[in-house]
């Protein structure tokens, strides 16, 4: 399969929703990173989402709509879930919720679970995608499961080139750090990813069940072994700075966490395609977005199964 990169036009929006309507996933940007959106309601279009990233079955994905009144329509909102919606929404936030029968939602796309992901994005790539295709979107990362999730449509192309029809091309994303993941499925508010959005009373799940993308133990990982905290690099090592270091790049050198979260995916993809064998990064603090980035980077170190 050829796969296509045009530059973000209403023009190639049309074309990404003809594309997704014949039950066919396109890369497109959202605040976040780059997703993969397909159909919600197309069961061969989300299966074309996991055949393309090579998803585990049991790894659930975030389903985006163009408002809070179409997240309702499909899953069952709690008043801490619909107050939580009108706060952070359009954004980076994701809600896991019951999902409602009759939905019209492809069973592939909550992977068996009775609760759902549900996401109101605020990109005009995504939005305007939602809109041309008048469907909600099932939309992971676009790239390839467990690999470094892209922020740039040339990230894309690396990961999943040859396996998708379309990457719409809106330049880098904002936020550089998938959504924020908040279960209100019970009688209390959990966490099941940290992002870019911070919810206080929302307790960390700790569970076994993977429920949400991003909970897998091992993930975001490059082909490269990582080692975190690295207050120096061994010879092999690729550094990826934090603060006034020396290494061999830096992630924000005046130590700003948001410049950071922006440029961390960037980075691991800049270290993976270095000559040298081994990534290490130094430390970050675990404070505000700080927690986000060093659980995305826990994951990419994690032993592979």
């Amino acid at each position: 399969m050829e796969t296509r990169v045009l530059p973000l036009s209403d023009e190639a929006i049309a074309q990404a929703a003809r594309l997704i309507l014949e039950g066919q996933p396109v890369a497109v940007a959202t605040e976040t990173v780059y997703g993969l959106a397909a159909d919600a309601t197309n069961a061969q279009g989300v299966a074309r989402i996991y055949e393309a990233k090579g998803r585990p079955g049991f790894n659930p994905l975030i389903v985006h709509v163009p408002a809070a009144a179409a997240a309702e329509r499909i899953g069952e909102f709690s008043d801490e879930a619909r107050s939580l919606a009108a706060k952070h929404w359009p954004g980076p936030l994701t809600l896991v919720v019951p999902l409602k029968p009759g939905a019209g939602i492809a069973s592939l796309v909550t992977a068996g679970l009775p609760t759902i992901g549900l996401r109101v994005p605020s990109h005009p790539a995504m939005r305007a995608l939602i809109e041309a295709t008048g469907r909600p979107l099932a939309g992971p990362s676009a790239n390839a499961s467990g690999s470094i999730s892209p922020t740039r449509a040339s990230h894309v192309l690396k990961s999943l080139g040859g396996r998708i029809p379309l990457v719409l091309d809106a330049g880098p994303t904002e936020r550089g750090l998938e959504s924020t993941i908040i279960a209100a499925t019970g009688a209390s508010l959990r966490l099941l990813r940290r992002g870019p959005i911070e919810v206080a009373g929302a307790a960390e799940a700790n569970g076994k069940m993977v429920e949400a993308p991003g909970q897998l133990a091992s993930h975001y990982a490059p082909s490269k072994p990582l080692r975190l905290n690295a207050a120096r690099a061994e010879p092999s090592e690729f550094l990826i700075g934090f603060g006034e270091v020396e290494c061999d790049a830096n992630l924000s050198p005046s130590g700003d966490l948001v410049e950071a979260a922006t440029r961390l995916f960037d980075l691991l993809h800049v270290a993976d395609a270095s000559p040298k064998p081994r990534i290490s990064v130094a430390p970050i603090p675990a404070t505000g977005l700080g927690a986000a980035i060093n659980d995305r980077l826990e994951r990419a170190a994690a032993p592979r199964r």
